[in-house]
């Protein structure tokens, strides 16, 4: 038998106050998706400006970081034509992605569930994942 340590609905709201915050502070306006360890949307949120199209990949951002264990940037990094991942963005129907601004949760070691962020550049979405986590690891 297993123990899951998982994020529920308040540690979502709180890593979606903090993405919130920085994406004010950084002037952008954000898509901000929230999953859990498996990749199952807990909460989402499409900050007034934040792109509609945004959406899905914020969504399909967080699902990877959390269902892949990894930061979307470092699946962009290895994927590139000749990299030992070339191509994998196809996998799982598209979703997997490999453009910043996935990162996954990590608390004691475990990832506990993922970040996704859409509006910005790649650089603007995982620093305002970034903002998300740190809110959510200083209210532990």
């Amino acid at each position: 038998m297993l123990t899951i340590k998982r994020l529920d609905i308040a540690d979502a709201r709180v890593l979606i106050a903090g993405a919130r915050e920085k994406a004010a502070e950084i002037g952008v306006p954000m898509c901000i998706a929230i999953t859990d360890e498996g990749g199952n949307l807990i909460a989402f949120e499409r900050m007034d400006g934040g792109k509609v199209t945004s959406t899905t990949i914020a969504i399909d951002k967080s699902f990877t970081a959390s269902g892949a264990k990894k930061a979307t940037h470092e699946y962009g990094e290895v994927s590139q034509p000749g990299a030992p991942v070339y191509g994998i963005a196809s996998a799982i129907g598209g979703r997997l992605m490999v453009v910043g601004g996935g990162l996954p949760v990590i608390v004691d070691g475990d990832v506990v569930g993922g970040i996704g962020i859409s509006s910005g550049t790649p650089a603007q979405d995982r620093e305002v994942a970034q903002g998300g986590i740190d809110a959510f690891l200083a209210s532990l």
